[in-house]
């Protein structure tokens, strides 16, 4: 025992620090907390040595060394370890034991595991529960304690209060507390008001250690409202109780003539400081509010406030849109306007209607067919709009844009086939959405492909393009000694060919010269053959002998007969005679004569010219002195040189020899657009030259399509023509 603080440590056994704990705080206070190296030297010169030493009530908290019993950092005045310690071996020594009677370092403190055993050294407090007057701190000392008064309190045992001045403000309730004496330390006054007043200062004082109050003390005064002025073209007339404006002040108000009050005619200043009221003003006679009519605009003048008496508003509206009605009012003395109310119509625009074939969809914003009204056009199926796809109606009262139309869709031109017809039915326009067209041919002719069309709204016609073939003939050969020269207008031995037919010289046709092919895909008249032509059968002269050779039959062209007299007879003329191609001899007729009879002089034996005839008269004998010739040419061929010849005493012909010409006709040219074929048998449009007309796709053919020259140098029938 060290004065009132007394020592104890466990004799019966060894605890680890938590039982050495529980053991101190159940026979004693805790485990000892060691204040000053003078307890120190008392514990080390009055315990007995002990092998394991004891536990003291120091322990490592959250890190730092800690006094268990108070809860207090151990601070670095107060170490008292041993040298190298603490150390903290293994990371597990939280506890602190003291050496006592160690040979060296006793009484100092080393750090060791917490479950170690040792004794445990216990001590007992001085301080006791009414230790000064519960009004301080106890502090144990070696032999006593002392106390450590809190603020407010002193002496030894903390037994006396602190006093402050009595407090007596005047005109304030005061409401105190006392908790240790009249005015002591740590009373408390709450101080108020009688309604209508407010405080200045403080609501609360306390008592200080320092023997003074927190505060001075308050003050009543009479809560204010604002300041009230007379209304504008008003008046005010005020009773004031505590001070001007002030809590129970009245005042009155009124207002001029012309004017009235608007709020209340009297307001009192109340407890809150508040008027009961709001401030009253003067207005004057107001008319009702206008507003801008729909559309339109509204400019106003105010001369005394917002629709009052002579106050005007000027009306007008906006583009696209006329008022109706007065174009300013005026607010009366009697709290109306002057006038009717105005509005604001849309201005109107011609009434639109659908185009032919489309459709017409209008919205209209004021009116139909009003100012900013919209018509959108569109088209039926097949048509296309011409124009705007919309209009809007303008300020104007005209519409924008011109008037749209719907027009049918264009498919190509079409054209007759060649040898066809074209006809069509137009519903909505030539060659457009809805047309018909429907082909046929001339006779002679066959359709080939679609023989309608109909234009589609794709701007194409149904099915394909159809011709017109030419119905065909069988093919035709030549003669045998003969020649075929055909003109084909519409494709070889088809309809309208013609062939023309001719035999070498020295045969005759037999049969027609030229055959057509028909519509029933024949052709007219009946075969042609070429055949030689015959000569007048010869006989043997009197007195003479006739030996002839045949090549193509008995007495025909290309026949050979020689003649020959009886001993003592002369040959007079020609010693032999050939058919020719004429169908006469070459040669007069020979005769045996007596020698003198022979001396007769003969000339040339002439023949007719091609594509003629020779006509011949003997005085004397075939083509010998006054023998007369006369040449003559078939249909559609001239004579070209003398017609008449005679043989004379020279034994020559008078004149030239004359031949035949085809006749012409005039040259024909192709028309515009077209082309031309020709055939020619005798010379470029010459006696039966054939000429076939065509015109380009998409034209059409204007007259005959073939022409043939005649023998009157004329052409069957004028030249066509080609028309789009």
């Amino acid at each position: 025992e060290v004065g009132a603080w007394k020592y104890y440590y466990s004799d019966q056994g060894d605890y680890t620090w938590e039982q050495a704990r529980n053991y101190c705080q159940t026979f004693f206070t805790d485990l000892v907390a060691i204040q000053n190296k003078e307890e120190i030297e008392y514990l080390n010169e009055n315990l007995p040595r002990h092998e394991r030493y004891y536990w003291i009530g120091i322990r490592k908290l959250g890190g730092l060394w800690t006094w268990v019993g108070t809860k207090k950092v151990l601070t670095k005045e107060a170490e008292n370890w041993a040298v190298g310690e603490p150390n903290n071996r293994r990371s597990n020594q939280d506890c602190v034991e003291i050496y006592i009677k160690r040979t060296k370092q006793s009484g100092k403190w080393n750090d060791e595991p917490c479950n170690r055993k040792k004794k445990a050294l216990c001590y007992k407090a001085s301080c006791q529960p009414s230790s000064c007057s519960q009004r301080g701190e106890c502090v144990e000392t070696i032999g006593s304690y002392r106390c450590e008064c809190y603020p407010g309190f002193h002496g030894p045992e903390c037994q006396y209060v602190v006093q402050c001045a009595e407090l007596e403000p005047k005109g304030v309730h005061v409401n105190c507390s006392h908790p240790y004496g009249n005015f002591s330390y740590n009373s408390t006054c709450m101080f108020g008001c009688q309604e209508g007043f407010k405080r200045q200062g403080p609501g609360m004082l306390r008592c200080l250690p320092s023997r003074q109050w927190s505060e001075d003390s308050p003050i009543c005064t009479a809560i204010t409202c604002p300041v009230l002025s007379a209304p504008k073209r008003g008046e005010i007339n005020c009773s004031h109780l505590h001070g001007d404006f002030t809590f129970g002040s009245t005042c009155t108000f009124s207002c001029q003539m012309g004017f009235v009050l608007m709020g209340s005619d009297s307001l009192k200043c109340t407890a809150m400081g508040t008027w009961t009221g709001d401030a009253p003003h003067c207005e004057a006679i107001t008319c009702p509010v206008l507003s801008a009519p729909e559309w339109g605009d509204m400019n106003c003048s105010h001369l005394r406030g917002n629709f009052t008496f002579g106050s005007t508003c000027a009306f007008s509206c906006q583009m696209g849109f006329v008022l109706m009605g007065p174009k300013s009012r005026e607010c009366t003395t009697t709290g109306t306007w002057t006038g009717d109310i105005p509005h604001c119509e849309a201005i109107t625009c011609p009434v639109l209607n659908a185009p032919d074939q489309g459709e017409l969809n209008c919205s209209h914003l004021h009116g139909n067919f009003t100012f900013g009204s919209t018509c959108a056009f569109s088209c039926q199926k097949g048509f296309l709009l011409m124009g705007p796809d919309s209009r809007e109606c303008m300020a104007t009262g005209t519409w924008s844009e011109d008037t749209p139309h719907c027009e049918a869709i264009a498919c190509p031109i079409l054209s007759a086939p060649d040898q066809g017809e074209l006809n069509c039915s137009h519903l909505h326009g030539n060659f457009t959405f809805g047309s018909t067209c429907t082909f046929s041919c001339q006779m002679g002719f066959v359709l080939k492909g679609s023989e309608t069309r109909e234009c589609m709204a794709t701007r194409t016609w149904t099915g394909d393009t159809p011709q017109c073939k030419a119905i065909t003939c069988p093919v035709l050969s030549a003669p045998e000694w003969g020649e075929l020269n055909c003109s084909h207008p519409h494709g070889d031995f088809a309809f309208g060919s013609t062939c023309a037919f001719s035999c070498q010289m020295g045969f005759a046709l037999i049969g027609p010269e030229r055959r057509e092919c028909m519509t029933t895909g024949t052709w007219t008249g009946d075969t042609t053959r070429c055949e030689a032509v015959a000569c007048p059968v010869l006989s043997a002269p009197d007195q003479g002998q006739l030996n002839c050779s045949h090549q193509h039959g008995n007495f025909t062209f290309g026949s050979t007969c020689v003649f020959s007299c009886q001993t003592g007879f002369a040959l007079v003329g020609p010693e032999s005679r050939e058919c020719m191609a004429t169908g006469v001899w070459t040669g007069g007729t020979p005769q045996c004569k007596g020698i003198a009879a022979a001396q007769t002089i003969a000339c040339p034996v002439l023949s007719a010219p091609k594509w003629g005839e020779i006509n011949c008269s003997h005085l004397h004998g075939d083509f010998t002195f006054g023998s007369t010739c006369t040449v003559s040419c078939q249909m559609g061929f001239v004579l070209m040189g003398s017609e008449s010849r005679k043989c004379t005493a020279t034994g020559t012909w008078t004149g030239d020899a004359p031949h035949c010409e085809a006749i012409s006709c005039p040259a024909l040219n192709a028309p515009s657009r077209g082309q031309l074929t020709c055939s020619h048998m005798h010379g470029n449009f010459t006696y039966n030259s054939t000429c076939t007309f065509s015109c380009e796709e998409g034209f059409v053919r204007m007259g005959a399509e073939v022409l043939q020259c005649e023998a009157t140098g004329n052409w069957t029938r004028p030249p066509p023509v080609c028309t789009g």
